[in-house]
């Protein structure tokens, strides 16, 4: 009988996978590694001209292979950091990895093919060409195949052993490149600031000031809100205000220039307003309005609305958001997708949410009024749908895998429902040629607001109004007030910084943050704010005057940039990397040039 093996990024998705193809019926015996189980079992694989096949499957846990220097470059004293743009490097195996490189080789012996079940975006791709490289080591010849899947469904995973296809190489060596540029520009730059800035000051033996180039840009978004706030000078302005009392309704009416900076003026305009101050109201206006339906839920908007609507920062959040999708009680969770592929059954995927006790009876009504009826975007990345749930899941024992779930499922529900629908009231007043105007809001259909709690609209009576009828208000008051600075940035806001100006991926946004975190160069204030600390800001304001693009997005999202058209083959990986490599080579030459400014400007903020 021909032999397959079949390797995925987790035991969790080997476990499970093997579970639905074999029905239940796999056996389960010992790789070298503890964790990493191997699952056996027999289908017809039509890939094969559907001959019988003993499946063997187990898994790797992420990368196998990583990037490092070879000899003394590997050491941090071991050479001058210039020389690590171009030294040798080789690729590594970690001692538990080599555990799970050993059952690979032992299996893949009696083997006829090569199933790669790695999860379907860059790295997974670059994983799965990991597998490949040790296989073919052992088995030159062995055939390749490659199965994509957005969920660990019964339904996704018949599709995928169903249509399997060639792994792109493209995509692989768009992260092998990527790779290799973070090793040499990293260890360049860190063991430049750390060994350097070590040797003036003492009490930075243990700290590593490490460089990223998407670590930089990130820290910077940070400390230039900060010194928007810090530089902040609060500006005064005066504005009248108009207030009426009718029917027990308090009604205040906001002045149509808003505000002046000039007192004086603002006051000439309240005396002549008070010589005659009776109200005539212009214009009575009564219109539909509508609350939208969030869109389909990518990467981006979950990462953001678990931080600023569960309060769970990104890196945790994406942790429960994988094991959900491992379980399969979720699709893949990296996504740069808004809108639902027609092919997926949206109905089904509801009616599998009416027995939920909190949120079961709005599903149940969405399919009542007609079914679902999402208000798609315009993003694909042509690979996975947006985020939703794929099967119930009522008995989650953590806390954060079951806050998660419940917003993936709500968010699906909203987005499938319809809009909020609201009569919206504006009456215009004139007081003797100022115009003010008050709005009201009354809520006719709440729609997706039922089950999405993460939204609101708020109703607001006014009084009745007659077109051309005059009154006298209740008060006429000059107030005034003051400008304020802008907020720091909430771990939301920077997301979406990073997403604007293409700093890394969707993938990579929450370790990026976590990364300057952990360095020390921001720290979280307890309303979950971001602060710059010392070490940050005195890193942003040496590099804004030695080597400004060092702190701004736009070095990065131009490798981004590269990195997608290696994916596309639209441009040599070996050429991109040489490019980028004269490029920061430059700036690490510039950076050395003027080493003596740069460490002396970092200290001043330490």
């Amino acid at each position: 009988m021909v032999k397959v093996l079949n390797v995925a990024e987790k035991n969790d998705v080997a476990k499970n996978v093997a579970n639905i193809l074999s029905r239940g019926s796999s056996r389960r015996r010992e790789g070298y590694s503890k964790f990493n189980k191997i699952y056996e079992f027999q289908i017809q694989l039509p890939a094969l001209r559907n001959q019988q096949c003993q499946m063997i499957m187990t898994s790797v846990s992420g990368h196998l292979l990583n990037y490092d220097f070879s000899g003394d470059y590997g050491k941090w004293n071991g050479c001058d950091p210039r020389v690590l743009f171009s030294a040798p490097i080789i690729t590594t195996c970690s001692d538990q990895c080599k555990l799970i490189k050993r059952t690979i080789e032992r299996e893949i012996r009696n083997c006829t093919a090569l199933i790669i079940w790695t999860d379907c975006d860059r790295e997974g791709e670059n994983i799965g060409f990991e597998i490949v490289k040790i296989c073919q080591a052992i088995k030159p010849d062995i055939r390749v195949l490659r199965a994509h899947f957005s969920e660990i469904t019964s339904p996704a995973i018949y599709r995928a052993i169903n249509s399997l296809t060639d792994p792109d190489k493209k995509i692989s060596d768009a992260v092998d490149i990527r790779q290799q540029l973070d090793l040499r520009i990293g260890a360049a730059f860190t063991r430049f600031l750390t060994l350097g800035l070590q040797r003036i000051v003492p009490n930075l033996e243990k700290c590593i000031i490490s460089y990223g180039s998407c670590q930089f840009p990130t820290l910077g978004f940070v400390v230039e809100r900060w010194k928007e706030r810090e530089e902040f000078q609060p500006q005064p302005f005066w504005f009248i205000e108009v207030n009426v009392k009718r029917d027990d309704i308090n009604c205040t009416f906001t002045w149509n220039k808003r505000r002046l900076f000039d007192q004086r003026a603002c006051a000439a305009i309240m005396t002549k307003i008070m010589e005659n101050p009776q109200a005539k109201v212009i214009r009575v206006n009564n219109r539909r309005t509508n609350k939208y339906r969030p869109q389909p839920m990518d990467t981006v908007t979950f990462e953001r609305l678990a931080s600023s609507k569960l309060k769970i920062n990104a890196k945790r959040a994406m942790v429960a958001a994988e094991r959900l999708y491992t379980l399969g009680f979720i699709s893949y969770p990296r996504t740069e997708t808004n809108k639902f592929p027609p092919e997926i059954k949206l109905n089904d995927l509801i009616q599998a949410q009416c027995e939920n006790r909190q949120w079961g009876q709005y599903a149940s009504r969405i399919l009542e009024q007609g079914g679902a009826n999402p208000r798609n975007g315009n993003k694909s990345d042509q690979a996975h749908p947006p985020i939703h749930p794929t099967k119930p899941a009522s008995n989650l024992s953590d806390e954060e895998q079951r806050k998660v779930y419940e917003l993936i499922t709500r968010h699906f529900l909203a987005c499938c429902w319809a809009d909020a629908i609201g009569a919206e009231e504006t009456v215009d007043i004139e007081i003797n040629d100022e115009i003010f105007h008050a709005k009201g809001l009354r809520i006719i259909e709440k729609n997706y607001l039922e089950v999405y709690k993460y939204d609101f609209w708020s109703e607001k009576q006014l009084p009745q109004f007659v077109q051309d009828e005059c009154f006298n208000p209740n008060s006429i008051m000059m107030k005034d007030g003051r400008t304020t600075a802008p907020e720091l940035l909430t771990e939301s806001d920077l997301i979406a910084l990073m997403e604007k100006f293409g700093i890394g991926t969707d993938a990579t946004h929450a370790e990026h943050i976590e990364k300057i975190k952990d360095r020390k160069y921001i720290s979280q204030t307890e309303d979950r704010r971001l602060k710059p600390e010392g070490l940050g800001i005195g890193i942003y304001e040496a590099y804004m005057e030695i080597e400004e693009e060092m702190t701004q997005p736009f070095l990065r999202a131009q490798l981004e940039r590269e990195l997608q058209q290696i994916c596309n083959g639209e441009k040599n990986p070996q050429e991109i990397l040489r490019n980028q490599l004269i490029l920061y080579e430059k700036v690490y030459h510039e950076s050395f040039q003027n080493r003596n400014r740069l460490f002396q400007k970092i200290i001043e903020f330490i």
